[in-house]
């Protein structure tokens, strides 16, 4: 019986996928482990990997189409069992996207690919896509003549020897004598050159994009927000920081500003509950561990968008930890994607936008938050201190908050608590 691949709940609150890449082919072999295809969830692009060893029987679902949580996208046989006839899809079989939507890859059929034909291991085929080796032109030195990895790459070296040297046999080559040049017509150019970016255009949404935008509206509609801003004294943090970082050198380990304002929030929510708590509709639920959520930015190639890394029990950790944590959270985040545990959970969230140079924001709420943080930049400045003028640093800071669950008293008072551990950094080494 062939093994049905479905749609994976890849975080608590997916319900459609969306499938990018297909890394394998039908009757490609797979083992345990091994890539099968790029998701792109409501919250990241994620891999799909196999739990099973045996041969792709087929691909349901075309690249660029969306399908909800739990559908069968594809099946495995085992390695003793063969496709059977009944087994291989048809043409018609394969889904056919819609001319409204935007291109997808063709799905690898059996008439791409005969079973009789040559046998191609993923992590070769992806190899050979990206450097634009042609897998007709190899001969596979794996089991059952089967191509891989190593053939790939010797064949992409091989040729790019063959290029190397044409390119040397064309430099020796005798100069003909030049015709003359023929009489230049002039041609009037526009001022300003065309761009693509000048033309009208739509562009559709992706998955992620179309989730964020629904939260972020039911937030805005759903939460009565409000906002509190405070500008807090950056000096001995700044100080402390370039000190921490000459002793810490040896290690690798760099602390960032938002490092600080991390722990800082974290043993301001221990002692101001209510920051620590969601609003239930007929109650108030607080919760037990400080679970500080950080704001990453994805880059293009993985589909932008926004998700939200989970530093578990904040609160209880030093800035050392803290700053190791985030680091892996935001490296992972840009290159392969988070987890749901490592998205899950979060009890407050912060938002910086300081390392771009934004001095002053306000954040949407993430729900089931009650607030969160958008944090500006230390920004260098006359200042009053001590009743003299002096040039600091300063920086702004917006809290935004559920009304139902934190009123302004409150939230003044988690301001004064964070200002006065921000103010005074050596508390944070205690």
């Amino acid at each position: 019986m062939p093994i049905e691949i479905t749609m994976p709940r890849l975080s608590d609150t997916m319900e459609v996928g969306t499938i990018l890449h297909w890394h394998v082919a039908v009757g490609d072999e797979v083992s345990s482990g091994d890539l099968l295809a790029d998701i792109e969830t409501d919250k990241a692009t994620m891999e799909l990997q196999s739990f099973d060893d045996g041969k792709v029987e087929s691909l349901l679902i075309n690249e660029g189409e969306a399908v909800d949580v739990g559908t069968i996208i594809a099946t495995i046989v085992s390695e003793d069992e063969e496709p059977t006839v009944d087994n291989i899809p048809s043409s018609s079989d394969i889904p056919v996207a819609k001319e409204a939507e935007a291109p997808t890859a063709t799905v690898h059929t059996p008439s791409q690919k005969q079973y009789g034909g040559p046998r191609v291991s993923p992590v070769a085929r992806r190899l050979a896509e990206e450097h634009g080796v042609d897998l007709a032109s190899i001969q596979g030195s794996g089991p059952s003549g089967r191509i891989i990895k190593r053939d790939v790459l010797q064949q992409v070296a091989t040729e790019a020897t063959t290029c190397e040297t044409t390119a040397a046999a064309e430099t020796t080559k005798v100069p003909q004598p030049m015709a003359p040049a023929p009489i230049a017509t002039a041609v009037v150019q526009p001022l300003v050159a065309s761009s693509p970016w000048q033309q009208d255009r739509s562009v559709p949404l992706s998955n992620m994009r179309q989730i964020i935008a629904k939260r972020l509206v039911e937030s805005k509609q759903t939460i009565p927000h409000y906002q509190v801003t405070m500008t807090f004294d950056m000096d001995p943090l700044m100080e402390m920081r370039k000190t921490l970082n000459v002793q810490l050198a040896a290690t690798g380990i760099k602390l960032s500003v938002n490092d600080f304002i991390v722990r800082c929030c974290a043993l301001s929510m221990a002692t101001h509950p209510e920051f620590n708590a969601s609003f239930g509709g007929d109650c108030i639920h607080y919760h037990g561990p400080v679970n500080v959520g950080i704001a990453i930015a994805l880059p293009e190639e993985r589909g932008g968008g926004l998700v939200v890394g989970s530093i578990k029990h904040a609160d209880q950790k030093s800035l050392r930890t803290i700053s190791q944590e985030s680091q892996y959270l935001s490296k992972k985040a840009r290159e392969t994607g988070l987890s749901p545990e490592e998205m899950g959970d979060t009890t407050f969230t912060i938002s910086n936008l300081g390392m771009f140079g934004v001095d002053n924001f306000t954040a949407i709420i993430n729900p089931p938050n009650s607030a969160i943080l958008a944090v500006g930049s230390a920004v260098e400045k006359p200042v009053v201190r001590n009743g003299e003028l002096a040039v600091g640093h300063e920086m702004t800071a917006t809290l935004s908050l559920d009304h139902r669950v934190i009123d302004g008293a409150m939230a003044a008072l988690y301001l004064k608590a964070l200002k006065e551990l921000i103010e005074n950094p050596a508390s944070l080494l205690v």
